[in-house]
């Protein structure tokens, strides 16, 4: 999708076990492990991530690096919230989400977000004055938060002094992924 060396880069990708959209975390997460990039994916437990695909269809399993709890965001380079309804809503509510993602944005790290995975950053109070996107249902959620809704492709904003870049949902992809290597070309 992109030229830009994301090698020796380390992301965290952030998940429940169940009901991740299939593309929005397998696609970023093939990619940028075919760049060279370390990406570790957390779940709440160490079980089998079981994926959807259109928050309904059984999708590709995915072994998890480590659990939410034992993550450290410090190590890492770029946070990836992948969406999915069922993931997304039961990732806003689990204790280490909101711990996860103000490390990144506390020290100006950049966060990736798409679909549903805005959510995460609703509850973690990170998208006041910030642009961004989600699926279309999370609009009043963002706004209510302080956020600025835009129906776009990808969406990057670096109010605030980080980096978020978000999309829509899985046909968003291409713009999305190549706006986090850019992220990582830094």
């Amino acid at each position: 999708m992109t030229d830009h060396d994301v090698s020796r880069r380390k992301i965290l990708a952030i998940v429940t076990n169940y009901g991740v959209e299939q593309d929005e975390l397998v696609v970023p997460l093939d990619h940028l492990r075919g760049g060279g990039a370390q990406v570790d994916v957390a779940a709440v437990t160490m079980d089998d991530i079981d994926t959807l695909v259109s928050d309904k269809e059984p999708g590709r399993a995915v072994r998890p690096d480590l659990t939410l709890d034992d993550a450290d965001p410090a190590e890492y380079d770029l946070l990836l919230v992948p969406g999915g309804t069922l993931n997304a809503d039961t990732l806003r509510l689990h204790k280490s989400t909101p711990r996860i993602v103000r490390s990144f944005t506390e020290s100006g790290r950049p966060v990736a977000a798409i679909c549903h995975g805005p959510w995460a950053l609703v509850e973690a109070g990170a998208v006041a004055g910030k642009r961004l996107t989600s699926y279309a249902s999370l609009q009043t959620d963002i706004r209510n938060a302080g956020g600025d809704w835009a129906d776009e492709p990808v969406v990057t904003d670096e109010a605030g002094g980080w980096k978020l870049i978000t999309s829509r949902n899985p046909g968003d992809l291409e713009p999305f992924i190549r706006e986090i290597d850019a992220a990582l070309a830094l």
